[in-house]
């Protein structure tokens, strides 16, 4: 193990004691904590109290007091809400909320606290000698260290000299002596690198979206933060920028400005926005763009190719998972939505996306609402189709929320996670071959092993060096690390026409839903573009390489082999479709007969059904009139009986009084001609 020199402050518990000192615990924490009230918000103070008890007493275990007792009750809260947290991380903790708060706390208490030199130990098994520059040596290597799952920044970093020139060890991550007003913590925030500065813009910060923007200095390594003012174009006031908070965007360098793509807001509008900043200004402006715009949405990849911008993926403001594809033309500014040929990734967001050789996207990773990808999906930019390759190597375990660049022909993929803990490998895919291998591997919760991360890549004497910042791993982190990658770019990449092979190594393992005999056939007449790599070194490796031709060949006619036999297995499972096809024709003919007699069957009873209800209706219509005559009949019956009734009671009365006429003398003719 080498052993490297520090001497950038105090260790712990050395630091946390000298941390309480100067935020003023000075044994009476009744009076501290009403000091502490001045000198921090509330919130803050309450939390310095809690986390020195924690450091210094343990767990709480005092009753809860009375809730109308407010002073003491919001000491009790704090204390007891650190739960079993211990006194070392209540220690770290203390101490880095104190430095959010106030930056410089510690060069103002070091002009009380001698600061010792302390040997520290490197990381993994680096091998650092010390840096000779014009023939003076430099001892002092700071390296990284893990305490409780940290990167802790005081005495354990590899940086001599300054900026980026200072990073003297390859394939570890360390975190550089980081000076200034550093941001927020966050995450989903968006990252981009222009002439040795590194501009950082909203994010995510305790469920709050952010729209702050600060920039560092990679030559001094020191924080600044730009009051962004709003350009003449959208406010005629020099007011400070009044754009949405967000996050899950993404930042893209642009000639003088930086392009803020997309992303979740508090209230989304119904389709992207594209806002630039101008880096002489300091001035937001959003951008208009034409045709017809894709919905609004965050966590997608947005990849610069040529003058173009590709937009893939991402989550609407419903939550929704999308995998459509949408091209934007940065000289136009017109959108133009990609229908690509073949199988597309699921649909998915948190993903990360490269150009390669200035044709194929590439597309890494990234979830859904249940789990987190691992596959790799390429998208042909100039035949717009898309294929599935095979990889190769230490395929990573799925991912989402995670982090890349390229450099050269290799993609570097940082951090991320799959719901339960961070990824703490950091890989890289040789995009011309797709084989993965494992750059380094932190060891605890570290800010590289999160989720929602960015990482910029910026350059120093022609060595390249990944910068990281932010992510969520539990925690918010705002930490920066840097890695300088010892993979080298010493392949040229050139595209040239050639036939194409019997077998092809990398096709479309998921299009399954093509016709393997038109696929083949196809194959056979046309051409593809092949991505081949020549060595610049590559005379003293000429054997080996003959070698690799000759397992080449033979993998090659073994695949063909291969391929020709399940070619004739499909020709013949074709040919039995074919004839099933044709008798399922033959049958539908003869149903569609059969069909054509039950509709003229059924016409014609439709229409004897129809003839019969007009004859039902008309006898139904008799029927109500031969009932109306039966009644009329009926009347008719009563009224003649009534008569025949009246005349036979007048012919009894004339019966009965013919006597009494006669004594009155009253002829009988008479009563005859009344009657």
């Amino acid at each position: 193990m080498a052993m490297a020199r520090a001497s950038s402050g105090l260790q712990y518990p050395e630091r946390f004691y000298a941390a309480a000192s100067y935020a003023g615990f000075d044994g009476d924490t009744n009076s501290t904590l009403k000091s502490l009230t001045s000198k921090f918000s509330k919130e803050s103070a309450a939390l310095l109290y809690g986390l020195y008890q924690q450091a210094t007493v343990g767990a709480c275990n005092i009753p809860e007091p009375n809730s109308w007792k407010v002073f003491e009750h919001t000491k009790w809260k704090s204390w007891s809400g650190l739960g079993n947290t211990s006194p070392t991380e209540a220690m770290r903790l203390f101490v880095k909320i104190l430095e959010e708060d106030d930056p410089s706390w510690y060069s103002r208490a070091s002009n009380f606290v001698a600061e010792p030199v302390v040997d520290v130990q490197m990381n993994h098994n680096s091998k650092v000698e010390p840096v000779v520059e014009n023939g003076n040596s430099f001892p002092e290597t700071k390296t990284i260290s893990t305490e409780n799952g940290s990167l802790t920044e005081t005495q354990d970093k590899d940086i001599v000299v300054e900026g980026l020139g200072s990073v003297a060890v390859y394939d570890q991550w360390i975190a550089p002596p980081i000076s200034g007003q550093r941001p927020k913590a966050r995450y989903e925030h968006g990252a981009a690198v222009v002439q040795d500065k590194m501009y950082v813009y909203g994010g995510n910060h305790n469920g709050r979206y952010l729209n702050d923007i600060h920039v560092l200095d990679l030559r001094s390594w020191t924080w600044s933060k730009i009051e962004a003012k709003a350009g003449a174009e959208s406010l005629e006031s020099p007011s400070p920028v009044t754009f949405a908070p967000c996050a899950g965007h993404s930042l893209i360098p642009w000639e003088n400005k930086l392009l803020s793509i997309a992303g979740h807001t508090k209230d989304p509008a119904e389709s992207i926005q594209v806002r630039a900043f101008d880096l002489q200004s300091n001035t937001w402006s959003p951008l208009k763009t034409y045709g017809k715009a894709p919905v609004s949405r965050g966590g997608q990849s947005v990849t610069l190719f040529g003058t173009s911008l590709v937009i893939f993926g991402g989550q609407d403001a419903k939550r929704t998972l999308l995998n459509d594809l949408h091209i934007l033309d940065l000289e136009t500014l017109t959108w133009d939505e990609i229908d690509a040929v073949g199988v597309p990734p699921s649909p998915r967001s948190d993903h990360a996306a490269a150009v390669h050789a200035e044709r194929y996207l590439l597309i890494f990773g990234g979830g859904s609402h249940a789990t987190c990808f691992n596959d790799l999906h390429v998208l042909d930019l100039q035949a717009m189709e898309w294929s599935r390759p095979t990889q190769q190597g230490e395929i990573p375990t799925p991912r989402a929320g995670h982090a890349g660049v390229t450099v050269g022909e290799n993609w570097f993929i940082v951090g991320g996670g799959d719901n339960k803990s961070g990824v703490s490998e950091t890989v890289v895919l040789n995009m011309s071959t797709l084989v993965w291998s494992v750059v380094t591997t932190v060891q605890g919760r570290v800010p590289v092993a999160s989720e929602g991360l960015s990482l910029a890549v910026s350059s120093f004497n022609g060595e390249d060096v990944l910068v990281s910042f932010g992510g969520y791993n539990g925690r918010y982190n705002s930490e920066v690390n840097v890695l300088k990658p010892s993979h080298k770019s010493t392949l040229q990449s050139k595209i040239i026409e050639t036939p194409i092979p019997d077998s092809v190594a990398v096709h479309n393992a998921t299009n399954a839903t093509r016709d393997p005999e038109s696929e083949f056939e196809a194959g056979q007449e046309g051409k593809i573009r092949e991505i081949v790599m020549d060595n610049v070194d590559s005379e003293p490796v000429k054997s080996n390489g003959e070698q690799s031709n000759i397992h080449l060949v033979a993998t090659l006619k073994s695949e063909k082999e291969e391929l020709e036999s399940l070619l004739s297995k499909e020709n013949m499972h074709s040919l039995q479709l074919k004839q099933e096809l044709s008798e399922a024709e033959n049958r539908n003919t003869e149903l569609y007969k059969e069909l054509q007699s039950v509709r003229g069957q059924l016409a014609a009873e439709q229409s004897r059904c129809f003839k019969l209800e007009v004859d039902v209706a008309e006898l139904r219509q008799k029927l109500q009139t031969m009932e109306t005559l039966q009644k009329e009949l009926e009347l008719l019956r009563r009224q003649k009986a009534a008569s025949e009734q009246a005349a036979l009671n007048a012919k009894q009365k004339q019966g009965s009084g013919g006597m009494w006429g006669w004594l009155a003398g009253t002829p009988s003719s008479e009563n005859t001609d009344d009657a």
